[in-house]
């Protein structure tokens, strides 16, 4: 793997202070946040300084039970092309579960879900990262994720999980620090020894985050300093093997500038500190033994990989299904899930809900006040998204203008609501031309009557 060196996040929040910050060789953009004929001012600039820009995607899921979505797949390939990137890379979860194969309502997350480690999810797991391999034009790396969550009954450990994963498939891994911490508090997994089972020479590059601990459960925020216990399993990694790259997270409450550079410093240090520890006798690299976990055969025999069958992908879809239900629509918790770390979950991402639409639609915070963030909240506990935030918040306007009697009583701002709705849920904006708004006016004063 090309040696990418130390980067940070991009965001448009941060853009100016990221062109300013010296040291940094290279930055990771979300995919979906990018139009490829639109390209920020600033990624284009950084681009012309030869700093790599790598996407980042969050949204094809493929952990899921359904095969990847060509569409997605194709943005992100197209966006790979665009930026000149020598990898794109994903996440090892599930964003969205129901629909066909369940035979049950669509659901999506809106966040990444950790997949069950078990043999049937490898396989699906395996299965999808080939399709998504074949589909773009440069290599994928796959990221670990934090879990509030566990799934009951798991065959593997996630070192176990990730190093067959890599085996299997040869997908590259992007291992996330701050990730493997939250899962230790969260979860009791221990970072030393995921870190142990992982094939080190898969790691294409390494992510660095904050985040934040309440009521015994640690939030990957990325919207916090970097605790010291995350930059020790950082230490700890470079410490068996060089990472070709390490990033700094950060998506939102962003520091100054001073902040930011002291934090990209601090990862320097760690990753140094590791770099001279490092056992001079394995030639600065960690031994391929200790790397590799003790590993059970594959029931079916198909260690190498046979595609995953129907009935595989069934079973996953159901058992994501019934997991993401009782996240975001209610239903019953699934038996052998913890209800209290359940609860935590469901109210986490129905915030996260509510502070993305706010973002993607920032009007409605405008518009309603102190009242929107209530609203919303009431909103989600019955109302689950089905596509993207920008669907949701046309969904969440279109259920207070329907709700009878409505949340928002006040007639001004149920107008500038539906003004809002009405301008944004058809194909095109609504003209402007003066026949065009004398003929709406005529029409609302006609329905009236």
């Amino acid at each position: 793997m090309a040696r990418l060196g130390t980067g940070i996040g991009w965001r448009p929040e941060i853009a100016d202070v990221v062109e300013g910050m010296p040291g940094i060789e290279w930055v990771e953009a979300v995919s979906e946040n990018l139009c490829p004929g639109h390209l920020p001012d600033s990624l284009l600039r950084l681009r012309e300084r030869g700093v790599t820009v790598v996407p980042h995607g969050v949204s094809l899921g493929l952990g899921g039970a359904e095969r990847p979505d060509a569409g997605r797949l194709a943005a992100l390939a197209e966006r790979a092309q665009v930026l000149g990137s020598p990898l794109v890379t994903e996440h090892i979860a599930f964003v969205r579960a129901g629909g066909a194969l369940t035979a049950s309502p669509p659901l999506e997350a809106g966040h990444l879900l950790p997949v069950p480690r078990t043999r049937d999810a490898l396989d699906v797991l395996c299965e999808n990262v080939r399709i998504a391999q074949d589909a773009l034009p440069v290599p994928l790396a796959v990221e670990n994720i934090a879990a509030l969550v566990s799934w009951p009954d798991e065959e593997l450990t996630e070192g176990q999980f990730l190093y067959e994963l890599a085996d299997r498939t040869g997908v590259r891994l992007l291992i996330d620090v701050a990730n493997l911490h939250t899962n230790h508090v969260n979860l009791g997994a221990d970072p030393a020894d995921a870190l142990a089972e992982l094939p080190l020479e898969a790691i294409a590059y390494v992510h660095v985050a904050g985040g934040f601990e309440r009521d015994g459960v640690w939030h990957d925020s990325h919207a916090h300093p970097v605790p010291r216990p995350v930059l020790d399993i950082l230490t700890d990694l470079a410490s068996r093997v060089a990472p070709p790259g390490v990033l700094l997270e950060r998506d939102e409450n962003f520091p100054d500038g001073d902040e930011l550079r002291g934090e990209v410093e601090a990862i320097r240090v760690a990753v140094e500190k590791g770099r001279a520890s490092r056992p001079a006798a394995t030639g600065g690299r960690a031994s391929r033994t200790a790397a590799t976990p003790d590993r059970a055969p594959h029931p079916s025999g198909s260690g190498s990989g046979a595609a995953a069958d129907d009935a595989v992908r069934q079973r996953l879809g159901l058992a994501q299904a019934a997991l993401l239900s009782a996240l975001v629509a209610g239903t019953p918790v699934p038996e052998g899930f913890d209800r209290v770390r359940m609860g935590v979950q469901a109210r986490a991402l129905a915030g996260k809900r509510a502070d993305v639409v706010g973002r993607v639609a920032p009007e409605l915070p405008v518009i309603l006040g102190a009242r929107y963030r209530p609203a919303f909240l009431a909103y989600a506990q019955g109302c689950p998204m089905t596509g993207g935030y920008r669907r949701d918040a046309l969904d969440f306007v279109a259920h207070l203008l329907r709700t009878v009697p409505g949340e928002i009583e006040d007639p001004g701002v149920r107008r500038e609501l539906r003004e809002w709705w009405l301008e944004r849920s058809g194909p095109v904006p609504r003209s402007t031309r003066p026949g065009a708004r004398l003929a709406r006016a005529t029409r609302r004063v006609l329905l009236r009557r």
